[in-house]
C-alpha cells in the first residue's frame, strides 16, 4: 500500500534527458565543481528541465549533492535579457527576505567552463504547475480557487517589500519606466522580426499614445505565472518556490500584474484563446482575471482603473518574447521543435493586445 508522500511524489517536477544541441561539457564543470565544493565527489551527471523556454536549466548531481544550474539559451540574440550575474545578485539579496526566491550557491562568470556565465542554486522540491494538472492530482474547484488566492496574493507580498532595505535599490531605474518598455518592446519585436505582422502597427502607437503615470515603484519579478512557481507536494495552494528572475528590476508593479493577467486565461474566453493557455487557470474554482485584479487592488490599495493598457501591452510583450523565441529557431540557433508552432500563438496574442486595447475589458 503506497504512503501519502509515495503517491505524491510522483507530482513532483523531474528533470529528462538533456535536448540535442543543449548538452553540457560535463568534464569542464566537474573540474570547476570540484574546486569549489571540496567535500563533493564525482562523477558528475546532468539532466535538464524540459519545459521552460528562455534560459536553460539542468538538475546537476555531484556525488550525493544535488544542485540547479541556470545558463543563458544557445544563440539568444538579446544578450541583456540572459544576465546570469544580474539574476544571481538578485536572488543572493532577495533570497532571505522573501524565502520563495531561490537560495543561490555559487556564479561563475568563466566562459571556458561552458561557454557562457552560469550560477547555481539549491533545489526547491514540488510541483509545477503547467498547462494542466497532472492526471490524478486533487484539483478540485476548492482548490483551483485557494491557488488563484495565494497566486495574486503572493504577487501582492513581492510588490510590498521594500527593495532598498533588501538590498536592492540600484537594481533598476524607475523614472521613466514605462516608456523604456513600451518602446523597448516595440523595438525588440522590430528586431526579430521573421514576417509582417499587421496587428503590430496597429497595437504599437495605441500603446504609446496611452501610456498612464507610473504610481510609486515597486520590486517587480516581469515573468510571474503558474508554471514559473512551485507548490508544496503536501498542499498544492501553497507557494514554495517562485523561478526565473532574469527579468526581475524596479519598475511599475501593475506592468507586473499585467503579465500574469496575460498569461491567464478565463473559462468563458474565446477558442482562440484557449490555445495559448499555459496553466489550469480556466478550471472550475478559479478566480477570473476581473476576480485577480479586485483582490490585488484589495490587498495593496492600488489605482487599477488604467489596467487595460497594462492588459494590452502584457500581451503584446509576451507575443514578442515569443517571437525571439521562434526567430532562435528560425534562425537555427535552436533545435527544440516545442518552438515550431509558435507563429500561431503570437498571432493569437497580439489580436487579444488588441481584444483588450479596443473592448476595455479585463
Amino acid at each position: 500500500m503506497f504512503s501519502v508522500n509515495s503517491v505524491l511524489k510522483d507530482f513532483l517536477d523531474h528533470p529528462a534527458a538533456i535536448r540535442t544541441g543543449e548538452e553540457l561539457p560535463l568534464a569542464a564543470l566537474e573540474k570547476f565543481l570540484l574546486r569549489n565544493f571540496p567535500d563533493s565527489a564525482g562523477p558528475l551527471t546532468a539532466e535538464q528541465f524540459p519545459s521552460g523556454h528562455s534560459n536553460l536549466t539542468y538538475l546537476i548531481r555531484l556525488g550525493n549533492r544535488e544542485m540547479i544550474l541556470r545558463r543563458p539559451p544557445f544563440g539568444s540574440k538579446v544578450k541583456t535579457a540572459h544576465d546570469m550575474g544580474r539574476e544571481y545578485r538578485v536572488l543572493s539579496k532577495l533570497h532571505s527576505a522573501y524565502p520563495p526566491a531561490p537560495r543561490v550557491l555559487l556564479f561563475c562568470d568563466d566562459d571556458s567552463i561552458l561557454g557562457s556565465p552560469f550560477y547555481l542554486t539549491q533545489p526547491i522540491r514540488g510541483i509545477i504547475l503547467r498547462k494542466d494538472p497532472p492526471e490524478g492530482l486533487n484539483f478540485s474547484p476548492d482548490i483551483a480557487r485557494r491557488l488563484s488566492e495565494s497566486f495574486v496574493d503572493n504577487l501582492a507580498r513581492l510588490h510590498g517589500l521594500d527593495y532598498a532595505a533588501v538590498g536592492l535599490g540600484d537594481l533598476g531605474k524607475p523614472q521613466g519606466y514605462l516608456e523604456r518598455q513600451v518602446r523597448g518592446w516595440i523595438d525588440r519585436y522590430h528586431g526579430s522580426r521573421t514576417n509582417a505582422l499587421p496587428e503590430v502597427e496597429r497595437i504599437a502607437p495605441w500603446l504609446i499614445e496611452r501610456m498612464p503615470t507610473m504610481q510609486a515603484a515597486t520590486l517587480v519579478h516581469n515573468d510571474y505565472k503558474y508554471d514559473n512557481m512551485i507548490l508544496d507536494q503536501e498542499d498544492v495552494t501553497k507557494i514554495i518556490g517562485v523561478l526565473d528572475w532574469e527579468m526581475s528590476t524596479i519598475g511599475d508593479p501593475l506592468s507586473d500584474l499585467g503579465t500574469s493577467l496575460a498569461y491567464w486565461v478565463d473559462a468563458k474566453d474565446s477558442d482562440e484563446l484557449q490555445q495559448v493557455r499555459w496553466s489550469p487557470s480556466n478550471y472550475p474554482g478559479s478566480l477570473t482575471r476581473a476576480q485577480l485584479l479586485e483582490r490585488y487592488a484589495q490587498a495593496t490599495g492600488r489605482d487599477v482603473s488604467s489596467m487595460i493598457f497594462y492588459l494590452a501591452f502584457a500581451r503584446f510583450k509576451v507575443a514578442v518574447i515569443l517571437q525571439q523565441i521562434y526567430y532562435r529557431f528560425q534562425m537555427g540557433l535552436t533545435q527544440d521543435q516545442r518552438f515550431a508552432s509558435l507563429p500561431r500563438k503570437i498571432e493569437t496574442l497580439l489580436r487579444a493586445s488588441l481584444q483588450a486595447a479596443e473592448t476595455g475589458k479585463i
